[in-house]
């Protein structure tokens, strides 16, 4: 009777491990389903669309294979044209190792289509400390017709050297768009080049910003 009794203990105890691992099993099922479907829907509804203006369109079509290639090889994303709306639209893929890379593949398009070169923008896919800064004349000081188009004149420079000097000494790209200004680099060195272009908005002579730019990066690389 003991032997019976122990028998029985043991088969209930099995039988309840059994369901146990059954109602874990359902349990696991319900979860990966659960987590597919809310990846799809990730999937599904992470994307970005970047405007091109109409003076873009040339330059994008010469250079979509640059463009096309690092993001689907590199990132591993999906991107088009649209035609219907004059937009870049990328989007992650089932292949996407990491969802990160769609913000870097926007910005990397973006870039372009403010007027980096393809080489510049590229940066952006292998450095993860760069930014674009973007901001307009009259955010520093408010000039119209003439002093505006002055303003800008001063800081591109004769034949673009002032602008290719700004570049040069706090190691960033600039593009003048108009009144709008693009600049890309590491933060530091855009507080740099962004202090230099106030200055010149405002009226202060290239030389003396010139000599300003020189003295900060000269203690900025001591430092280092």
């Amino acid at each position: 009777m003991a032997n019976a009794g122990q028998k029985g203990k043991k088969r209930q105890a099995e039988d309840n491990a059994m369901e146990v691992e059954i109602i874990n099993g359902i349990q696991g099922k319900i979860k990966s389903v659960s987590s597919t479907k809310r990846a799809r829907k990730v999937q599904r509804g992470e994307f970005r669309k970047i405007p091109v203006p109409a003076h873009r369109y040339t330059p994008l079509k010469d250079n979509w294979m640059k463009i096309f290639t690092p993001i689907v090889e590199h990132l591993q994303l999906q991107i088009r044209f649209n035609l219907k709306t004059r937009n870049v639209e990328i989007r992650i893929a089932p292949e996407t190792a990491d969802i990160s890379n769609l913000q870097k593949g926007a910005d990397f398009v973006k870039a372009f289509i403010y007027g980096f070169e393809i080489e510049d923008a590229l940066a952006l896919l292998r450095l993860d400390d760069l930014f674009i800064e973007t901001f307009e004349v009259q955010d520093v000081k408010p000039l119209k017709s003439d002093h505006l188009s002055r303003a800008i004149g001063r800081l591109a420079g004769k034949g673009g050297r002032t602008k290719f000097t700004i570049e040069n000494v706090t190691k960033t790209r600039i593009v003048l768009a108009d009144s709008k200004i693009h600049i890309l680099g590491s933060f530091q060195n855009i507080q740099l080049a962004r202090r230099a272009i106030c200055n010149l908005i405002l009226g202060s002579p290239p030389s003396k910003v010139y000599g300003h730019l020189r003295n900060i990066a000269s203690r900025i690389s001591e430092r280092l």
